[in-house]
């Protein structure tokens, strides 16, 4: 959110949440996407296209907020492609909430060189579409999702916790 003639303002990232997060996001991904490999026109294949090569190009600058800013476009070229504008919005709020995840997400990958960029995914999900195959789009979403949360669990992993062992919580003495 922006205030007038203040800074953008993220919101914290909820953890506990997390889990209900990524099922939303997955059911919404996947959702689109086998829209759009049903619905999707010439015109649709060639702004998913032009939002692929913008996502890539934001890749090659390593600057995280373009990067999820053109993975943003992506999906929501996709989702327009759809034809369903409750879904392409539902999806929306999903992607703008899950911003500053994909930040970490990028930032896991590229510390530790363990997985890959999105950006094969994304070029798979295209030909999916471009190919009308609605099932093997769909798996594709459902793959690229659980990609983003494995990454995003691993980094938090890697960062935010410890091996301190907790025991069982006691009632007060």
């Amino acid at each position: 959110m922006t205030l007038s003639n203040r800074s953008t303002i993220v919101a914290p990232i909820e953890v506990a949440t997390f889990p209900k997060y990524v099922e939303a996001l997955d059911i919404a991904q996947r959702m689109n996407t086998r829209l759009a490999a049903a619905l999707r026109t010439e015109a649709d294949l060639k702004i998913i296209a032009k939002r692929l090569k913008s996502f890539e190009a934001a890749v090659k600058t390593g600057n995280h907020l373009a990067m999820s800013e053109a993975n943003k476009e992506f999906h929501m070229a996709i989702a327009h492609a759809g034809k369903n504008q409750y879904l392409a919005s539902f999806y929306e709020k999903l992607l703008s909430q899950g911003q500053r995840m994909l930040h970490l997400h990028f930032e896991y990958l590229e510390r530790t060189h363990e997985g890959y960029l999105l950006t094969d995914e994304h070029t798979l999900m295209l030909d999916a579409i471009r190919d009308k195959n609605v099932d093997l789009a769909d798996e594709l979403a459902h793959a690229h999702t659980r990609q983003f949360q494995d990454n995003f669990i691993n980094f938090m992993r890697e960062n935010y916790t410890t091996d301190v062992a907790l025991g069982p919580l006691r009632a007060a003495e």
